[in-house]
């Protein structure tokens, strides 16, 4: 999309990235709060994650990059969660 923006004239990539909302989500309060909104509306999947079967994690993330348009860094999502959700780890700051 950034290409198609710089080939049809419309400024620097950084322009177009800002312009459409592009960016990924790199901030860490934005990416915890939206993890930790995640797994408070799925508490059954959450308790799978708990239980060790970290595939369910997929879910949670699938709801992160929901919450904010597709622009988090999966990655860092998966292994915020898979923190939050591991060893009875209960708090979420």
């Amino acid at each position: 999309q950034v290409l198609d923006g710089v080939l049809a004239g419309e400024g620097e990539p950084d322009d177009i990235v800002a312009a459409r909302g592009l960016a990924v989500v790199s901030d860490e309060r934005a990416l915890a709060d939206a993890v930790d909104a995640a797994i408070a509306a799925n508490p059954e999947v959450s308790d799978k994650v708990r239980a060790g079967k970290l595939a369910a994690a997929g879910a949670l993330v699938g709801e992160v990059m929901k919450a904010t348009r597709g622009r988090a860094d999966a990655a860092r999502a998966r292994e915020l969660i898979t923190q939050r959700l591991s060893d009875g780890n209960r708090s979420h700051r």
